[in-house]
């Protein structure tokens, strides 16, 4: 003895567009976190470079101060340091312009 059984499956034309819309909605949410955590990265790199820069701006005034304090009145140190500064601060706006983007 044989039984065959088909199952045959109606599908509503309402519930498939309704779970079309849901799976459209779905894509553009998860195209928009893969877009965020891309935005979150750059953030993140911008965060740790200006944090990085701020170090080291503290840390050179803090040096400037040193050396300001070491030079006292002799005026041959003051030239000498007034030199060093004005070759620094040459190098250092050069560097500001080199990485500064164009607006």
């Amino acid at each position: 003895m044989r039984i065959d059984v088909h199952v045959f499956v109606h599908s509503d034309p309402q519930a498939d567009s309704k779970l079309d819309a849901i799976l459209g909605k779905l894509n553009v949410v998860i195209q928009k976190e893969n877009q965020m955590a891309g935005e979150l990265d750059a953030l993140t790199a911008e965060v740790t470079a200006n944090t990085d820069t701020e170090a080291s701006a503290v840390i050179l005034l803090g040096n400037l101060h040193d050396l300001l304090v070491a030079a006292g009145t002799d005026p041959a140190k003051l030239a000498s340091l007034t030199q060093q500064l004005a070759t620094s601060k040459e190098a250092l706006a050069a560097a500001i312009v080199a990485n500064t983007p164009a607006a």
